[in-house]
């Protein structure tokens, strides 16, 4: 499939039916997704019209419709999906967050201590996450990597953290490969 330009409205609007799909894997309504990116239901319907016509939702008809994101809209935003992936928690102020999972960890700066940050990707809703919120993600499958930190800053329609890295640690033993 060729490269399809987004606007931010667009991207917004598809990840947040995505993140909602993935949580009820059902068809999802426009109130929903308004609701979620903060719009007018009517313009998520205009939307939809667009993202129909470049092959990245499909409208669902009658009383339990609504949209549904189709296989072309994982690869416009670059997001894998996997039929099970791996769990990789992630706690907010102490609380497991239900719904999300880690699909990444990005290390910049790890050689300034003061300046380590990470590059959190999640499958799911970032947006009740807010700046100096205290995070743990992890353990990881193979390494059993847990990194906690403090939320620096988040982009909702790419579903990143970037967390100033407290800690981070992992088991001395051999790693599970």
């Amino acid at each position: 499939m060729s490269s399809i330009e987004l606007t931010s409205s667009q991207k917004s609007i598809l990840t947040a039916l995505i993140n909602l799909y993935g949580e009820r894997e059902d068809a999802v309504k426009g109130e929903a997704i308004a609701e979620e990116v903060d719009r007018n239901p009517g313009t998520i319907r205009n939307q939809m019209q667009s993202l129909k016509a470049l092959q990245l939702v499909e409208g669902v008809p009658g009383p339990k419709g609504g949209y549904k994101p189709t296989s072309n809209a994982y690869e416009a935003l670059d997001i894998q999906r996997m039929d099970e992936p791996a769990d990789v928690p992630i706690f907010h102020e102490g609380e497991e967050v239900e719904g999300v999972n880690v699909d990444g960890i990005d290390l910049s700066s790890v050689h300034h201590p003061e300046l380590c940050r990470a590059e959190i990707h999640v499958q799911g809703s970032v947006r009740d996450f807010h700046e100096g919120d205290s995070v743990t993600v992890g353990p990881t499958p193979l390494s059993k990597l847990v990194v906690d930190g403090t939320v620096d800053g988040k982009d909702d329609t790419a579903n990143t953290l970037i967390l100033r890295i407290d800690d981070m640690r992992a088991p001395d033993e051999p790693a599970e490969h």
